[in-house]
């Protein structure tokens, strides 16, 4: 058909582009919707139908009404601050915000808003789409947790293979024999350790139970616990639990438990994020007038000094040895962090 007067052939030309914009709305499979600001509450005048399944609403019911009606409880307020700022001056603005389906359920919405204007300027209508995020940033959450697991893996890996090379450098026998039954009680010591984390998720354990593992191993020891809950930190699990374990064999091989009337009392308290744990033997053997230092006692002050930053002193009396271990609880540098 040929159109002779240019004002009409313009005025269709504009009927046709936005018939095709229509149609161009309706069919795309992004959801998307159109306000109109310039009528009281700026209502959706045009819903497509990706957008009514992605909410689960029906035309009738979406036509007239603000988006607002997609918010609820959880909704972050901010957001829709956001969104409101960006209507009122008529600007551009992308947000993530969590809505609602017309059955209740959620989803995290990447909501994209652009005003459009007339040649002159004038404000005419808002356009929005919508795009489910929500599995994207479920998959985005898992990779992370994922990466700070593996960091975490690694870094207790590394504690433990620390651990190791002290025991290995630090152990001492007279024969071969004697040493790979010393390294192994000590590594067995470790693996008691980890095996009492992971019952505990991997997040810290309790001082009381990192004991009774140790004295549990030789049977119905005397030994008597007290003190207030104390959370280990995961790090630190390993290097108390190798630290304890050579307090109780040696306890058991020449101090007061190698005595059927020995007994041992350990006690702590924690001041901050600091315990200290006082070891007190009584009823064993009387020790020597001057006794040097073992290589027991030189894996508990380096392991200590180096892997916990505490600190180890010890004492023998006419009752028996005691000693005074300080060490970080949960709280301090090094603690292990939520998955």
């Amino acid at each position: 058909m040929r159109v002779d007067d240019p004002a009409a052939a313009s005025a269709q030309g504009m009927a046709s582009r936005s018939e095709l914009c229509l149609i161009a709305v309706e069919r795309t499979r992004m959801p998307m919707v159109v306000t109109d600001p310039r009528q009281a509450d700026n209502p959706i005048i045009l819903a497509n139908k990706a957008f009514l399944e992605l909410t689960g609403y029906a035309p009738a019911e979406v036509l007239g009404r603000n988006c607002r009606f997609l918010q609820g409880v959880e909704t972050c307020r901010e957001a829709v601050s956001e969104i409101r700022r960006a209507v009122a001056h008529a600007l551009e603005a992308e947000v993530e915000l969590l809505n609602y389906r017309k059955d209740g359920s959620t989803f995290l919405n990447q909501l994209h808003l652009s005003p459009i204007c007339d040649d002159q300027g004038e404000l005419l209508y808002f356009f929005a789409s919508q795009k489910d995020v929500t599995e994207l940033r479920r998959v985005e959450k898992l990779e992370e947790a994922e990466r700070r697991l593996l960091m975490e893996v690694d870094h207790r890996t590394l504690n433990a293979l620390s651990v190791v090379t002290g025991i290995v450098r630090l152990t001492r026998s007279g024969d071969a024999r004697g040493y790979a039954e010393a390294v192994q009680r000590r590594v067995n010591a470790l693996v008691r350790a980890h095996t009492l984390l992971a019952h505990h998720g991997w997040r810290a354990a309790p001082l009381d139970d990192l004991i009774r593992v140790e004295v549990e191993l030789y049977g119905g020891l005397p030994v008597t616990l007290h003190g207030p809950p104390v959370e280990i930190a995961a790090p630190h699990v390993q290097p108390l639990a190798l630290v304890l374990h050579e307090l109780i064999s040696n306890a058991v091989l020449h101090g007061a438990l190698s005595s059927s009337i020995g007994r041992v009392s350990v006690d702590w308290d924690a001041a901050g994020e600091k315990v200290t744990l006082h070891w007190d033997e009584a009823g064993g053997p009387p020790p020597p007038r001057e006794r040097p230092p073992g290589f027991g006692s030189t894996i508990m002050k380096g392991t200590l000094r180096r892997q916990l930053s505490g600190g180890f002193r010890r004492t023998w009396d006419p009752k028996g040895l005691h000693a005074e271990l300080q060490f970080p609880a949960v709280g301090r540098e090094g603690a292990a962090p939520t998955i």
